[in-house]
């Protein structure tokens, strides 16, 4: 009995021990999955950057470089200081905060409408698109 009980420990702390390199191994492997996926985003946009129209649009976009015999167009503020293309963020304090409401105190508010409704602002049309109802 005493045998058995020491084969079983050392045979339960050997499992132990190959299930956690098993779950290492997959951990290493996603790894490397997600690494091949990079480099394979990388290696596109080398292959995009060996096409001479690709480096044109990019020196035309980042830089304003233009073709010879292309003219170029500045467009200028009130203040006579160039427009970026880009748009810019505001200032978060300038931002019109609103704050949230309950869910359940709009249902609430909800209830209590269909319990007392207003009264009709207006009573019954008599006209309909200039045409007056007759009875």
């Amino acid at each position: 009995m005493l045998v058995l009980a020491v084969l079983t420990v050392s045979y339960a702390s050997s499992l132990r021990a190959y299930l956690q390199q098993r779950a290492h191994i997959g951990d290493l492997k996603q790894s490397i999955a997600e690494r091949e996926t990079a480099i394979n985003a990388l290696e596109r946009e080398k292959q995009r950057w060996q096409d001479p129209a690709f480096k044109q649009a990019q020196a035309r976009a980042r830089f304003g470089y233009l073709m010879p015999g292309q003219t170029g167009l500045l467009v200028l503020d009130e203040d006579g200081k160039p427009l970026e293309s880009q748009a810019s963020l505001s200032d978060p304090d300038e931002v019109i905060k609103t704050v949230p409401t309950a869910w359940w105190s709009e249902a609430w508010t909800s209830v209590e409408l269909a319990g007392s409704p207003p009264p009709p602002s207006e009573g019954p049309a008599t006209e309909i698109d200039g045409v007056t109802k007759s009875e």
